[in-house]
């Protein structure tokens, strides 16, 4: 059960990260060509669009599997376990901290203003989703190193 749960958290971790990081070097750059209108409306759209089962799973999944994972296993594998828990934990605190406040924020400014809801919104979004992507992948980097561990302990 302890392999499983690292293997998940490894995988979840890893899905996130990698959503993270393709928001920071592909989709907010390519929505910053975009006119105000475009990017407020397309960011709207992921917002929403975003918010469906399999991101829950992963979402939520590293930290839960991070930590059921800790729990499970002891010696060399642990740390390396509770470090990609606690940098994971940083990930949803940025996100519910900063991120999700800011999604909010753009919706409820609807199309009125989009010039004005894009400057409050993009340049603080995107530094805080590339402070994700970077604590998300160490995360990631810290359960893969975990499962080395794990393996060559025999479990």
């Amino acid at each position: 059960m302890g392999t499983g749960a690292l293997v998940a958290a490894t995988v979840t971790a890893g899905l996130m990260a990698g959503l993270f990081a393709a928001f920071a070097y592909a989709v907010m750059p390519g929505l910053g060509r975009a006119g105000d209108a475009t990017f407020v409306e397309g960011m709207q759209k992921i917002n929403v669009a975003i918010l469906n089962g399999w991101f829950g799973v992963c979402f939520g999944g590293a930290l839960v599997f991070s930590v059921l994972a800790a729990v499970l296993h002891r010696g060399a594998a642990r740390p390396w376990i509770v470090a990609g828990a606690v940098l994971y934990l940083l990930v949803l605190v940025v996100t519910m901290a900063v991120n999700v406040p800011l999604n909010d924020k753009l919706e409820a400014a609807g199309r009125t203003d989009p010039h004005a809801a894009r400057e409050a919104f993009e340049t603080v979004w995107v530094r805080w989703n590339v402070v994700r992507a970077v604590l998300c992948t160490a995360a990631f980097g810290c359960l893969s190193w975990a499962l080395v561990l794990a393996g060559r302990a025999g479990g």
